[in-house]
């Protein structure tokens, strides 16, 4: 059997549809749109565990926010090259090179601004997660996200989901957050119960606010194998008594103990309020609500516009954590940038949050391009997904009272049942470009 002509079989179809001008990789199908979102909703709840977990292991979180923006930013690169490359370039729906060189200045500074309020809301979780925990941050900072967030997404993307059931899910979004400030409080007053309930000769050994001289002056050396082993003490103690409350505070980072519970709610609001601000302004971005692009000028694709909106990101974020290697918020203790490269402690957990961030933020936009950015933010359900986490990783209501698990149960059901009816709300967008034949889409 004569098997020669074979490959021509293989490589003149291919060809003869590229010569014919397929297009870009774009996401056209509701249920990959949605696919995109769940995936999203999973590593978007994952990473801030892994920032959580350096922190309680005594890592600076200026380093480990420093080697997550780099590989938050490899993301945005490898979707571009990647996703935003393939197929022609056409004068409608060019691809990520050839939008390099246009002049499409307005779309390009939406994206940026996006990008520089992900990376302020970014910063200030890492520091929330220490004081209010990684549910009740997850919950506050995704409410008020989807509360201001959604709603401006809906009518930038003039109405496309159907409002009697997007803001149901919203209404769902606010109970949530009522529930999670109630667990907060709930589960405060049991931390302090336990540690007003501390046998006398415990509390005459070493307190939980006294730090010896060894992790003041060298806070990342105390414990460095037990954060690759994973062997730390505070892990062999009992998940959730008093000792354990107390070994965590000497080891962590960020010391807690005695400060307002005020500073992390308000930390944890901030965050949210710019969290609320990045998808908005990506939306004006990629679909020039405003018409500020002239005439003739391509939307940004949602690749491009990734690009721009990390590379804002990446330079804040790097700008911020150097100063503040020296000039240190929170009594952290100062560190600098020849110490920030050889803390190779926990470094590839850092890499590792950053990637998965960045992944998370680019499928949420490919499927909101196609299904509507507020229906997208159905990933702010990620809450469920952090507290899945934080009770599997740092058991932090381990041992609780029943009035914290009652609220605590309440509240994921409730983020469930949200994040099922911002998906049913979501649209489908009709373009022309996005009708055409010649897409390569799914």
């Amino acid at each position: 059997m004569d098997l020669r002509g074979i490959p021509s079989l293989i490589i003149d179809p291919i060809e003869s549809a590229l010569s014919g001008g397929l297009k870009m990789y774009l996401i056209e199908s509701k249920g990959v749109a949605i696919a995109c979102m769940l995936l999203s909703l999973f590593l978007l709840g994952t990473w801030p565990a892994l920032f959580s977990l350096l922190e309680r292991r005594g890592r600076l979180p200026q380093h480990t926010y420093l080697d997550y923006s780099i590989t938050n930013f490899l993301a945005a690169l490898i979707i571009a090259f990647t996703f935003g490359q393939i197929g022609k370039s056409t004068a409608e729906e060019p691809n990520f090179l050839t939008q390099l060189t246009q002049d499409n200045w307005p779309s390009v500074l939406f994206a940026m601004a996006g990008g520089v309020v992900l990376s302020l809301g970014n910063l200030a979780t890492q520091y929330a997660l220490a004081f209010v925990g990684l549910s009740v941050t997850e919950v506050i900072t995704a409410s008020i996200t989807v509360v201001i967030g959604t709603t401006t997404n809906y009518f930038l993307d003039d109405k496309i989901n159907k409002a009697e059931i997007l803001f149901p899910g919203v209404g769902c979004f606010l109970i949530a957050v009522c529930l999670g400030s109630a667990v907060h409080a709930s589960n405060a007053a049991d931390n302090e119960a336990k540690l007003n309930n501390l046998s006398d000769d415990r509390k005459a050994g070493r307190c939980a606010t006294e730090v010896s001289a060894t992790e003041v002056e060298h806070p990342n050396s105390v414990g460095k194998e037990d954060v690759e082993k994973g062997d730390s003490t505070a892990e062999n103690t009992k998940i959730g008594t008093a000792v354990f409350l107390i070994e965590l505070e000497n080891r962590r980072a960020i010391k807690v103990v005695g400060k307002s519970i005020m500073v992390g709610l308000t930390i944890a609001f901030l965050a949210g309020l710019c969290f609320s601000l990045f998808s908005p302004a990506f939306n004006l971005a990629t679909n020039d609500q405003w018409h500020t692009l002239k005439d003739g000028i391509a939307h940004l694709t949602v690749y491009t516009a990734f690009f721009y909106f990390s590379i804002s990101c990446f330079v804040l974020a790097v700008i911020l954590n150097v100063s503040f290697l020296y000039q240190p918020v929170l009594n952290l203790p100062k560190s600098s940038i020849s110490a920030y490269l050889m803390d190779w402690n926990g470094r590839g957990w850092a890499l590792l949050a950053g990637l998965l961030c960045g992944l998370g933020n680019g499928l949420q936009f490919m499927g909101g391009q196609a299904a509507g950015y507020a229906a997208a933010d159905a990933v702010q359900a990620f809450p469920l997904v952090s507290t899945f986490w934080a009770i599997v990783l740092f058991g932090e209501y381990r041992r609780s009272s029943r009035r914290t698990y009652v609220p605590l149960i309440s509240m994921l059901l409730m983020f469930t049942v949200a994040v099922g009816i911002l998906i049913a709300s979501a649209g489908q967008r009709n373009e022309a470009a996005a009708s055409s034949s010649a897409h390569f889409a799914v």
